[in-house]
């Protein structure tokens, strides 16, 4: 995977824009006014859970060591190598919900007729095209981000070099007084 979802949850609104969006994207139609009137109504593959006044969203984390795929009896769920993500063959899946009990996430679930088990794709289509999944792109908060490893690692270590300088300077000026 070039990237993976990486959620700022002090950032999260609870606004549901991201569940919407991935809708959207997975609907026939890929527009909203017209994505109403499919039937079925598309689901989203990420839910916003909230614990009092924190909002998260939660999708697919496409882990390498994936228990999905593992406990998959058709092979309906693959990972095509240690950079990509977890994918559902719907013709394959026969609807065991192995994969949903397994998960340890909670997130993958079954579509409306309980036929296919659905789950983020990461809109492998969009990524595939250098565009970022539709989760991130709904975000108003900027909440939802699709980065690298190396990019938040380099952020964390950023913030902790500056936040380590601010102390030092904090312990400066009080040893000066």
């Amino acid at each position: 995977m070039k990237g993976i979802i990486y959620i700022d949850i002090e950032k999260c609104l609870g606004c549901k824009s991201c569940e919407l969006e991935c809708a959207v994207e997975h609907s026939n139609f890929k527009d909203l006014l017209k994505t109403i009137k499919e039937t079925p109504l598309p689901q989203s593959r990420v839910s916003v859970e909230a614990l009092g006044d924190i909002s998260m969203p939660m999708q697919c984390r496409h882990c390498e060591d994936a228990p999905c795929v593992a406990v998959c009896p058709t092979k309906a769920m693959k990972k095509m190598g240690v950079e990509e993500p977890v994918l559902v063959e719907d013709k394959l899946c026969i609807g065991c919900k192995l994969c949903v009990l397994v998960c340890p996430f909670g997130v993958l679930k079954m579509n409306k007729e309980g036929k296919v088990a659905i789950k983020c794709d990461l809109c492998i289509e969009r990524t595939k095209k250098g565009e970022e999944p539709a989760c991130v792109n709904a975000c108003p908060t900027h909440a939802i981000q699709y980065k690298s490893i190396d990019e938040i690692v380099d952020e964390k270590r950023g913030k902790a070099a500056t936040d380590y300088l601010v102390v030092l300077e904090e312990k400066k000026k009080k040893a000066g007084k």
